[in-house]
């Protein structure tokens, strides 16, 4: 059973940091694309990094380019996004997103397993 666990969230002042953590247990295939999205309230989710395990390859969204990092520890299962800069309008519960497709990066539905989220609130 495939599961992925986020931890990492909480509340910082603007223009603090946070490294959100995503624990994967289960997942048995060799090259897979992973990544986070987020979601506010009253707003469809949005596709934030994301990376390909094999090559390492990321892609960002333009709103966090230069502020955020996608990275992954391999040895420990392990993706991470390294926040600086952090904005109020970063606010919103953060989902990490497993899956083994093709298509567009940013469509949440090319990913079929998902985290809880994680709460991350940036105060002005």
């Amino acid at each position: 059973q495939v599961r992925v666990v986020e931890s990492g969230g909480g509340s910082v002042q603007a223009g603090g940091s946070l490294r959100l953590s995503c624990a994967v247990t289960g997942y048995f295939y060799s090259n897979y694309r992973m990544g986070w999205f987020r979601q506010a309230p009253g707003k469809e989710r949005e596709g934030v990094a994301f990376m390909y395990s094999g090559s390492g390859r990321t892609y960002y969204a333009d709103s966090v380019k230069g502020r955020f990092t996608i990275s992954q520890d391999n040895a420990k299962n392990t993706l991470y996004l390294q926040m600086n800069s952090l904005q109020p309008e970063d606010t919103a519960m953060y989902y990490c997103a497993l899956g083994g497709g093709g298509g567009n990066w940013f469509d949440p539905g090319v990913y079929g397993y998902w985290g809880q989220g994680t709460q991350v609130t940036v105060s002005s």
